[in-house]
């Protein structure tokens, strides 16, 4: 972890901000030799996909199956003709 004085960080921001970002490490900010934050990154971008990848292999078979089904009930109701979209300025 890198430590550095809020004038430093105010000074050089964008530096700052740039090696947060490519280094991916947290960043301690000191005023008056007292720890007054600490900038960390953001996590990495997950998709459903990689959140969920995992799931089938804690799921038993009666379960997997219940979810599936759901899940395609709820795309299959989300679908809809444009005749039957309603008109959000229509009184």
């Amino acid at each position: 972890m890198k430590t550095l004085s809020v004038t430093d960080v105010a000074r050089n921001f964008s530096a700052v901000i740039d090696r947060l970002e490519r280094r991916r490490e947290e960043i301690l900010l000191v005023r008056n030799r007292r720890h007054v934050a600490r900038l960390v990154p953001e996590p990495p971008h997950q998709d459903a996909l990689s959140v969920f990848g995992d799931l089938y292999r804690t799921l038993d078979d009666e379960t997997a199956d219940a979810l599936s089904a759901a899940l395609k009930s709820a795309r299959t109701r989300r679908r809809g003709r444009v005749s039957e979209l309603r008109n959000p300025w229509a009184g």
